[in-house]
């Protein structure tokens, strides 16, 4: 029997587009502990949005024929940048300090339930009992690393700064929801430089302070390398990637791609700082990456799940 209902088109490449920008978000996140231990928290930061200001300064150009930026518009970009970029960096960064980027990872996988949970609380979104066991699962997940000894070594943290990596969580699911709002009026390109100059604006106060108190000709080459790819991927190429997917893909199904984000993560703590996992966190993996796939996951009908499937999609 053949259905009535039209075969619906994937979006195959916004998935793309989704997938790619949170890997490489996984990825930073993993290598930035390495600045970390050079760099102070916010001459790192003023650091990246500086060199990305550079690298973006053709993108702040308005298209031809182009309204004026609503109040509304302006308002949105500067929240979208001082909660998604300055507060995320600087509770990621500090968090970064005092956690391994195994335990960063797992509990960055909660950022797809964080979203379902805002949706819910800003947007009045209805979420079904699916997207609340999600949730559960992530919230135990997360649970589990809090909860474990830690004992100073590669694989823990403290208390501090598991708060500050949960309260980037909850930064980061705020720029999800923010950033598809301004993807209905703004393209990719032009927000990424716009909330990127909003963070060198935030953050260069704090950022000069420590400059001034920093020996900048202790830093090895390599690490600049490092930075200059840390610039270009935190504030440009990944803001613009996941714009870009936006625009074709409601907030909550983009949400599911966040699982790249902690597997990259973990996959770089491994590979390159040496770290390992052990199996309370790998069976913390297995609980928040559930949780994902639960909260996220389509209906029948191909609904989200995490939101009235009524978001303005565009494309």
């Amino acid at each position: 029997m053949t259905s009535s209902h039209p075969t619906p088109t994937i979006p195959w490449l916004a998935y793309g587009c989704l997938a790619a920008s949170t890997s490489l978000v996984g990825s930073y996140v993993g290598l930035s502990k390495l600045l970390v231990a050079v760099f102070p928290v916010f001459l790192l930061a003023w650091l990246r949005f500086g060199i990305a200001a550079v690298l973006m300064a053709g993108w702040l150009r308005a298209p031809r024929g182009a309204t004026p930026l609503a109040p509304r518009t302006r308002g949105l970009l500067f929240l979208e940048s001082f909660i998604g970029n300055f507060l995320f960096s600087i509770c990621l960064l500090f968090g970064l300090r005092q956690s391994s980027a195994v335990v960063a990872g797992v509990v960055m996988a909660g950022i797809p339930a964080a979203v379902a949970l805002l949706s819910w609380l800003l947007l009045r979104e209805r979420i079904a009992g699916r997207v609340l066991a999600g949730i559960a699962l992530a919230v135990g997940g997360i649970g589990l690393v809090a909860l474990q000894r830690h004992d100073g070594s590669a694989t823990g943290g403290s208390p501090w700064g598991l708060a500050l990596l949960l309260a980037a969580v909850f930064c980061e699911a705020s720029y999800v929801v923010i950033g598809k709002k301004l993807t209905q009026d703004l393209t990719p390109r032009r927000i990424s430089a716009l909330i990127n100059l909003w963070g060198l604006v935030l953050v260069t106060p704090l950022g000069l302070w420590q400059a001034l108190q920093f020996d900048f000709g202790a830093v090895r080459p390599g690490l600049w390398g490092l930075l200059g790819f840390y610039a270009a991927a935190a504030s440009m190429v990944t803001v613009w990637l996941w714009m870009r997917g936006l625009q074709q893909v409601a907030a909550s199904r983009a949400g599911v791609f966040m699982v790249f984000l902690p597997l990259a993560t973990a996959l770089v703590g491994l590979v390159f700082l040496g770290e390992r996992i052990t199996p309370v966190q790998a069976l913390a993996y297995a609980l928040a990456l559930a949780g994902v796939l639960l909260a996220t996951w389509p209906d029948r009908r191909g609904a989200p799940q995490a939101m009235g499937g009524h978001a303005k999609v565009m494309g």
